[in-house]
């Protein structure tokens, strides 16, 4: 049997692209905390990554193969285990578990969706397309506008602060998770890389969440002239 095939390697596989995923989300948090310096400061953040293509499509592309990756070995992982046990525990024996590490599989899937509805909003201009095709005074696309405009809206605001909640959840077993296939279990630096963890979670969920708030709360609002 392959390593990559096997559950030790699988697990490898989950863990080394989650770590990937988080960096990513860190990373893209980062960036859209410039919308807090105003419109140009984060449109300019925007038109400079755009003026990349050839990097930018290759890290999509890279993002788009590791997510893929994350995701089937996930539920090649999950059938593993469910046949591994056919029939349930007929005294769930979880009582240590955290809730977060008991519903990763339906906190993935909430994520999946969160991504296509992410991309069809901001990305694609499905969603919203009145606000797609915005251009700010330095004949830049407007992503400022259309952020603002787009967490106007309660619903899609609503819809953000679930959904950022469902992957901090996520994220707080998942650090642990990650850090444990990784050799990163001791009795020492356990305890604290745990709270590292829910640390991280905690700094994903406000961090996001804030940006729908800030708009909703009248901190972040459109130039005059939009």
């Amino acid at each position: 049997m392959s390593f990559f095939t096997s559950t030790i390697g699988r697990k490898f596989i989950m863990a080394t692209t989650g770590l990937l995923l988080m960096g990513f989300i860190l990373g893209h948090l980062l960036g859209n905390f410039q919308v807090f310096l105003g419109q140009d400061a984060f449109n300019s953040y925007a038109a400079l990554i755009k003026s990349m293509p050839a990097p930018l499509w290759a890290a999509r592309a890279g993002l788009l193969v590791i997510f893929v990756t994350h995701l089937a070995t996930a539920l090649s992982l999950t059938r593993t285990n469910r046949l591994a046990r056919p029939e349930a525990y007929k005294k769930p024996a979880t009582v240590q578990a955290s809730p977060s590490s008991l519903y990763m599989m339906e906190t993935g899937i909430v994520i999946l969706l969160f991504v296509i509805f992410h991309l069809a909003h901001f990305t694609l201009g499905y969603l919203q397309p009145e606000f797609f095709h915005l251009i700010d005074p330095q004949g830049r696309h407007d992503v400022f506008s259309m952020l603002v405009h787009g967490f106007q809206n309660g619903a899609f605001a609503a819809a953000y602060l679930f959904c950022v909640l469902v992957l901090s959840v996520h994220l707080h077993h998942a650090f642990q998770s990650v850090l444990q296939t990784l050799g990163f279990n001791h009795s020492v630096y356990t305890p604290l890389l745990r709270k590292v963890g829910a640390g991280f979670a905690m700094f994903v969920f406000l961090g996001y969440g804030s940006i729908p708030l800030a708009v909703l709360c009248g901190f972040v609002t459109l130039p005059f002239a939009a």
